[in-house]
This record gives structure tokens, C-alpha cells and sequence, in this order.
């Protein structure tokens, strides 16, 4: 299996992610309420999950010969099917279906493609904002915006820590907060204060990834296409998304499509271990 990762296959995913992301505007900024069906799993899905699906499964398809697309909005093969897929594409059409439904804007479309369990190439788009994050294994990360293209990177603990500033920490609006909170008074008692930020989708593991965050303990379930691209855009940066048990989070090892529990860390060298798992 060569190297298939470039600057022109990371610039073609993002054009392809933020067609999607069009698509879903349309939806988002049509008047009236947005419709939403549920689906067999109780999750919502919308007439903009879909439109997104439609454009970003065959685009991909076309991008890389013989590489499938498994997306949130697709048809799930088995896992005898996926155990001989050395090298896929992952997409949530629209992570964040809730807050899309909410009209909060904090929602966007994710693409990743893995490698042996390993997300090394990413791309989160967020619509309302015109706003994507990118990054892949040996390309670093960065930020694209209406003010071109800026290297993003996470920070050190070190000066943090010297200069007696809060550690941020970034959480789901939704899910987990009894264990988040539990957790923010055991880094309080060790590290000093901290300061929490919530926020919908994989825009919180962008956070960590910018600089703007340093951990985001997801205490609750997610699924594989939720976390996927976003982790490549943070280790592209210099983190690491680990699972409970501090092993690297990897993709594809087992019948379900569910995580476990995971912590987003910015800074790698920080002794995060000993505090998060003691």
C-alpha cells in the first residue's frame, strides 16, 4: 500500500467538503422549521444530512480508485467487510445534526481517510462560517478562513502552567457533563483553575488542535465518523487523542463503530496520564 497523502489530494478533499457544506446551507437557510426524521438508532437525521452524503460519497469514490466510503448516511457493511480494508475514506455528512437543528451554527462536515486504523488525513468544514480546519500525517495543519491560510499548532502546558493561567477545557454541550465536572475538580486540586468552553460537534477537538484548548475529555459515546477527521487535523498539529485506557484512538478494529471514551491532549510531553487516568 504506497503513500497516497498530498497537498493536492488534502486541497481536493477540502473543495469536496465544502460543496457539502453548501448543500447544507441551503437546508439550514431555507425559512420555516427544518424537518427532521429519526432514524433506527433514535439519532435525527435531516433533508441536509442526506444532500451532504449525496455529494461527498461519489466525489470521494472518484478521488482514490478502489478506496470504499463509509459514511454515517450510507449503507453499513458488515465487519467481515470492512476487517479487509486496509485503506478507507470516513465521512459524517453533517456531525452535529442537533445543533444544526437548533440553528446554533456549530456543526460541520468531516472527512478523513484512514489507513491500517490510522485517520492520517483530515478535513472538518464548519458552513456557517465559511471556516475549515485541515491536516495530514507529514502536511502539518491549518486554518482556512476569508483571510487566506494559517499553520495551526497546539501549545505547551509549560508557560501555562508558570504563568498560573486557567487550563481550558472543552466539552459537549450535550453528553457527559456529571463526568466532566468531576474530572475539572481533580485537574483544579493538581493543576490550579480551569476554565470550560462547551461547544457542538468535532469543533471542539479543533479547539485543542488551534492553540485555543488544551484537553477535551469526551465521557460519553461517539461514533467513529464523529471523531475521525478532526483527530488527523490534531495529531497533524502535534496532540494526540487517546482512548481510557491511554492507548492512541484507532478506527476499524471491531464489529461496533462506537468509541470509547477518549481525552483530546494538546500537549503531548504534559504528564496528562498520571492526572487524568489516577
Amino acid at each position: 500500500m504506497g503513500n497516497v497523502v498530498s497537498r493536492e489530494l488534502l486541497d481536493q478533499v477540502i473543495a469536496i467538503s465544502v460543496a457539502a457544506g453548501e448543500a447544507i446551507l441551503e437546508v439550514y437557510n431555507a425559512t420555516g422549521e427544518i424537518e427532521v426524521d429519526t432514524k433506527s438508532d433514535d439519532s435525527p437525521v435531516t433533508a441536509a444530512d442526506l444532500a451532504a452524503h449525496k455529494i461527498l460519497a461519489p466525489a470521494l469514490e472518484k478521488l482514490l480508485k478502489d478506496v470504499p466510503v463509509l459514511s454515517e448516511e450510507g449503507e453499513m457493511p458488515t465487519f467481515e467487510q470492512r476487517s479487509q480494508w486496509d485503506r478507507y475514506w470516513i465521512i459524517d455528512p453533517l456531525d452535529g445534526t442537533k445543533e444544526f437543528i437548533r440553528r446554533n451554527g456549530e456543526f460541520t462536515v468531516n472527512v478523513a481517510l484512514i489507513e491500517n486504523g490510522e485517520p492520517v488525513l483530515g478535513v472538518v468544514h464548519v458552513p456557517v462560517l465559511d471556516i475549515t480546519y485541515a491536516g495530514a500525517k507529514s502536511l502539518g495543519a491549518f486554518k482556512r478562513d476569508s483571510g487566506g491560510e494559517t499553520p495551526i499548532s497546539v501549545r505547551a502546558m509549560g508557560p501555562r502552567l508558570e504563568a498560573k493561567q486557567a487550563i481550558e477545557v472543552v466539552a459537549s454541550r450535550s453528553h457527559g457533563a456529571g463526568a466532566v465536572d468531576a474530572l475539572l475538580s481533580r485537574i483544579e486540586g493538581s493543576l490550579g483553575e480551569t476554565a470550560l468552553k462547551n461547544m457542538g460537534s468535532s469543533l471542539k477537538l479543533c479547539l485543542v488542535a488551534e492553540g485555543a484548548a488544551d484537553l477535551y475529555p469526551r465521557l460519553a459515546p461517539t461514533c467513529e465518523w464523529d471523531t475521525a477527521a478532526a483527530q488527523a487535523v490534531v495529531e497533524a498539529a502535534g496532540g494526540i487523542v487517546v482512548d481510557d485506557k491511554f492507548a492512541l484512538l484507532r478506527y476499524n478494529q471491531k464489529e461496533e463503530l462506537l468509541n470509547p471514551f477518549f481525552y483530546v491532549i494538546g500537549d503531548r510531553d504534559f504528564d496528562w496520564k498520571s492526572l487524568l487516568l489516577g
